[in-house]
């Protein structure tokens, strides 16, 4: 094993002296090509072309001697030192850091960041990171050949958004370039780089910032807000008990894309994004798609909303995580199934309806739960019933996809 393993950032600038001394006491060195080829490096010692962070571990353990890797920007963060420091390999690492990249993005921007969002794309990946940038009004993307500001923009189409990339940071070779999210697919792009996402209505800043990236205080406190937050009037399948057990069926988190069809009021599309997903919110009726439009700028959430008739709107769709089918019945159930998302919700208003939505979920290879819903509103000063509403809630989880 290496006696020791020292990690060493590196952003463009002159190394430190911490670096300086342990690059020259080095016997091998692990880095990109750029790295490799530093003055500090001792000519005696073995270098490792840095593709394969494991494969470069392996060698590293295996190493009598002083051993260095060199990586761009801060590297325990979204870096090497998290692999190297991996139980099979078992290695200590003393780590100099530097500038990360996500840091010196923003710094040529000249933005803050402490409200952004920092994911990793690559090939694996790359849809949900595009999920988060659908969702954010904030986000840092490190990319990956494969996975670079061409890909994010492609998979963006129909959500404006600006993209500030930053190719090469600390080269000479440094370039920033900014532009809308549909000519980056007009480009070809150097790597390394950072591609700052931005887009939607941007958050003031003030005396309660606590937190990096999205506060979780924002907005209304609470799930399945009562009618009144929403306007009012809402339909028939929108009461708020049926909206918290269809939210808490469908689970929808960060990286997630949520379909919800037949928005409507946009009541359950709101409280979808609410979450940190992504949401796309379909309706073939121009009210439904304004006043969806209205309560998500109300609730300062990010919906991107589709105005078609389902099914034959979803062909196009970019691929969902979970759907909640608001409307459409079970013609549109069954072509949502064949798009394979991880969990679909629905209701029925009878019985008959439920059960041939649950033999179709059934037939699609969905596991299928169904629950009488009912729930009765009572005016608390007179005790007195002031609303009832009864609804078939129709679950399918799909066992042969990740959770």
């Amino acid at each position: 094993m290496a006696d020791r393993v020292t990690v060493i950032g590196w952003d463009g600038s002159p190394l430190t002296a911490a670096a300086r001394s342990a690059l020259g006491a080095a016997t091998l060195v692990a880095g990109a090509a750029h790295h490799l080829a530093l003055p500090e490096i001792p000519p005696a010692a073995e270098r490792i072309r840095l593709g394969s962070v494991s494969l470069a571990a392996r060698r590293i353990a295996g190493h009598r001697g002083t051993a260095v890797v060199l990586a761009d920007g801060d590297p325990g963060y979204f870096g090497v030192v998290r692999t190297l420091r991996a139980p099979e390999f078992g290695l200590e690492v003393e780590v100099v850091p530097a500038v990360s990249s996500v840091a010196a993005a923003f710094a040529r921007a000249g933005m803050p960041w402490d409200d952004a969002q920092v994911v990793v794309a690559h090939r694996r990946t790359l849809r949900r990171a595009v999920n988060v940038c659908r969702a954010h009004t904030k986000v840092a993307v490190l990319t990956s050949p494969g996975a670079g500001p061409a890909e994010l923009g492609l998979l963006l189409e129909g959500v404006h958004r600006t993209f500030v990339v930053c190719e090469e940071l600390g080269t000479d070779r440094e370039r920033v370039s900014v532009l809308t999210s549909d000519k980056a697919v007009d480009h070809t792009w150097r790597d390394p780089n950072v591609v700052i996402v931005i887009g939607g209505p941007a958050s003031a800043g003030g005396d309660g910032d606590w937190i990096a990236g999205r506060d979780p205080a924002t907005g209304a406190r609470g799930w399945a807000l009562p009618a009144q937050a929403y306007g009012g009037g809402l339909a028939e399948g929108e009461s708020d008990l049926l909206r918290a057990a269809q939210l808490a069926r469908l689970g929808p988190r960060v990286g997630d894309l949520v379909w919800d069809i037949g928005c409507g009021s946009g009541a359950f599309a709101t409280e979808a994004a609410r979450t940190g997903a992504a949401v796309l919110a379909v309706d073939h009726d121009l009210q439904a798609c304004a006043r969806t439009d209205a309560t998500a700028r109300r609730h300062g959430v990010q919906l991107q909303i589709v105005r078609g008739r389902a099914p034959h709107v979803l062909e196009n769709l970019p691929e969902p995580d979970v759907v909640r089918v608001g409307g459409g019945g079970a013609a549109v159930v069954s072509a949502v199934a064949d798009r394979r998302p991880q969990r679909i919700v629905t209701h029925a208003a009878t019985r008959d309806a439920a059960e041939r939505v649950g033999r179709d979920l059934t037939e699609h290879g969905y596991g299928v739960e169904c629950a009488l819903v009912q729930s009765v509103q009572l005016d608390t000063r007179l005790w007195t019933e002031t609303e009832r509403s009864v609804a078939f809630l129709l679950s399918g989880v799909l066992p042969d996809r990740r959770t």
